[in-house]
């Protein structure tokens, strides 16, 4: 069973590399300016932002879980980072308070879910409807202006000829992989999706790591809230609406089970990456956006019935 998952895991990656190629190719011949570094770098900065939060994205549902309410914190993280720094905050200092609050909120779906027994869909979803509510009426719904020069770099500064935000995604991608394949929190989190009454019968603290979990995916988010906040230099009290299905589709398009228990992050990070290609194609192709929507959704239908075929559930 171990060697038929990894079969087919090892068959699903290598057609995410073959339609990434294709991708590749097609555009290359499409569009001359596909291929330009100016577009490139416009492509891997734009990943950045999906791919950090798809990051704890993936390690919620693959708990059985899912996450409804970051975008809610990415904008709550915008607003309340913005609000600081025009009055005259540290930016180091405006940083740890907006992560702090992240993790309250990562906390707090947590809790509903893990200890008082909400379901994941419903706590995250009156999350996103409450931090929506929080960062609106915070900033009266207007954005707060940004001009410290160090933050803004965050955003908007390279490291050489690779732009910070995708040095911050690299990092967080490495660090996600390293919990999940060589730590027992890593395997936890596994045990937990795939059988949860088992997991906990093991010995397994199953409400100490669903609460991680959502904390962990509200510190991603976050992340992009700053990166967001230092790209357009203003806290936004609208900034990461809809960011939570473009997590959830590049999860879902990387093979992690909706279900839980099942995928990994490597899948994760080929699905990001055909969704911002995806993008930037459609847009260089003059694709009215009402359609780019259409083919992402019909993108995630597809990863979906391919896992369920993959496991024998298709009905």
């Amino acid at each position: 069973m171990i060697k038929k998952k990894e079969k087919v895991a090892s068959l699903r990656s290598f057609a995410l590399v073959f339609v990434i190629i294709i991708i590749f190719v097609a555009m290359s011949f499409a569009s001359p300016v596909f291929l330009t570094s100016k577009n490139l770098i416009n492509i891997v900065r734009q990943i950045s932002i999906n791919g950090i939060i798809a990051v704890g994205m993936t390690f919620v549902i693959l708990t059985g879980g899912i996450d409804l309410s970051v975008g809610s914190v990415v904008a709550i993280t915008s607003v309340i980072c913005g609000y600081l720094l025009q009055n005259g905050s540290n930016w180091l200092v405006a940083c740890v308070v907006a992560l702090g609050i992240a993790l309250v909120f990562g906390a707090f779906n947590g809790f509903m879910i893990a200890y008082v027994g909400f379901q994941p869909f419903i706590a995250t979803l009156a999350t996103v409807t409450m931090g929506s509510g929080i960062a609106l009426a915070f900033s009266d719904g207007k954005p707060f202006t940004i001009t410290n020069e160090t933050f803004l770099k965050i955003g908007q500064g390279y490291v050489g000829p690779i732009p910070i935000p995708v040095i911050l995604l690299v990092i967080i991608v490495a660090i996600g992989l390293i919990i999940l394949k060589t730590t027992t929190f890593g395997r936890y989190v596994f045990a937990i999706g795939g059988n949860k009454s088992a997991a906990k019968l093991s010995g397994v603290r199953t409400r100490r790591i669903e609460l991680m979990v959502y904390m962990l995916s509200s510190v991603c988010a976050a992340v992009v809230g700053l990166i967001l906040s230092a790209r357009i230099s203003s806290g936004q009290p609208t900034a990461g609406e809809g960011y939570e299905l473009d997590a959830i589709a590049a999860t879902a398009i990387g093979g992690t089970s909706m279900s839980g228990g099942l995928g990994s992050l490597t899948g994760t990070v080929f699905g990001f990456v055909i969704l911002g290609l995806m993008t930037n194609s459609m847009n260089l192709l003059n694709i009215n956006s009402f359609y780019q929507q259409i083919a992402k959704g019909i993108l995630i239908i597809l990863a979906v019935f391919l896992d369920m075929t993959s496991k024998g559930k298709k009905q």
